[in-house]
């Protein structure tokens, strides 16, 4: 049942993906005028970038900031565009010579440790500049990376609070109030992995239990060879996900779809299945190492314990657009080890899974 999509991604994945992009139709079987249907642009691909889009904050200056940053990846890839760069960098300066913007987002008790990265991010930046001015590509991006980590714990500052209330009949399922990191050492290497609690906080809080359980230790891979998903979490025995000891039931988890645009989750439901074909979720299968819930295909609500990691392929993804969005529920990134993850393989292992940061942020569900 949950050997998620080993049949369907074999059968169908790469059938209507060429068709989809080769014909251009789109996946609700209408064939869409002038490509209307698929968004225009490159689709983000970098899942610490995903994260960073991800966070529930409203401050447009660090959103530019950010972006500025993250342009110059892209630019850099378009036959090195130095020009473009150092535009890039210029605007970044000038937002950071506006502190007072970012603060205002940034509650009194931060606001210290806030004005500290945004010093670092003004010494940063023009360290950058100079590198760019000698066109040294290589340590421009180290350099860069390490910007975006300011900027991360800068956005991270500014969340208070979780943002929306979770349905009452998901109270039974632990959920997650925030992100937590995972640590995954396989047989042929580690995986780091954020799971993101503001965007999917009942598939992430089910996932974050399990491995704070030890739920995944010691359970194989699956992987067939037409497919571009890596699965895992089958247990042993006849039982194809959690059975919760307390009820001596199968753990089912929903369908959780947080789309852009909208304030809470969506649940029970595919966006094609709710009409909502245009519609992009938060956390898209963009990035290499998207970590997804699995399901049976004919059951939405049916997930348990199986997860996978989408293996990207940009050949077959339109910009911004990929066949499994709003179908299945993306809740995190792989962050390190994408040679590693690159290289797993049906019957390599898992050989622990634990939670290394943001466990306070699991809720647990209350007694009646």
């Amino acid at each position: 049942m949950l050997n998620l999509l080993k049949s369907w991604l074999k059968n169908s994945l790469m059938a209507i993906l060429l068709v989809t992009i080769f014909l251009g139709i789109n996946t609700a079987g209408w064939t869409p005028s002038s490509n209307a249907a698929l968004p225009s642009g490159n689709a983000i691909t970098d899942g610490r970038a995903l994260l960073r889009y991800a966070l529930p904050i409203n401050n447009k200056p660090v959103r530019e900031l950010q972006a500025s940053l993250e342009d110059i990846s892209a630019q850099l890839r378009a036959n090195r565009r130095w020009s473009a760069v150092s535009k890039d960098l210029s605007k970044a300066s000038r937002i950071l010579d506006k502190p007072s913007q970012i603060l205002t987002s940034v509650p009194e008790e931060r606001q210290t440790q806030a004005e500290a990265w945004i010093n670092e991010l003004k010494s940063g930046v023009g360290k950058v500049q100079e590198l760019a001015q000698s066109k040294d590509k290589e340590q421009v991006l180290l350099e860069r990376a390490k910007l975006l980590n300011l900027v991360s714990l800068l956005e991270e500052s500014m969340v208070t609070g979780f943002p929306f209330e979770v349905p009452e009949e998901y109270n039974n399922l632990p959920q997650l109030k925030g992100r937590a990191t995972i640590a995954i050492k396989t047989n042929k290497g580690d995986l780091a992995v954020v799971v993101d609690g503001y965007s999917a906080p009942v598939t992430a809080g089910n996932f974050v239990d399990l491995v704070q359980r030890g739920f995944y230790n010691g359970l194989e891979f699956t992987r067939s060879e037409e497919s571009y998903v890596l699965q895992t979490g089958d247990p042993p025995g006849k039982e194809q996900g959690f059975i919760d000891p307390k009820t001596g039931k199968y753990r089912a988890i929903p369908l959780e779809i947080l789309a852009e645009g909208d304030k809470k989750p969506t649940y029970g439901i595919t966006l094609e299945d709710a009409g909502r074909y245009l519609d992009m979720p938060v956390l898209p299968f963009s990035s290499f190492g998207a970590l997804a819930m699995a399901r049976p295909e004919t059951e939405v609500d049916g997930g348990s314990s199986q997860v996978f990691f989408f293996l990207f392929e940009p050949e077959l993804t339109p910009a911004g657009r990929n066949l499994l969005d709003g179908r299945y529920s993306v809740f995190g990134y792989l962050i390190e080890g994408r040679e590693i993850l690159d290289k797993l393989k049906a019957g390599d292992k898992v050989e622990s899974a634990t939670v290394v940061q943001g466990l306070e942020n699991l809720v647990q569900p209350q007694p009646a």
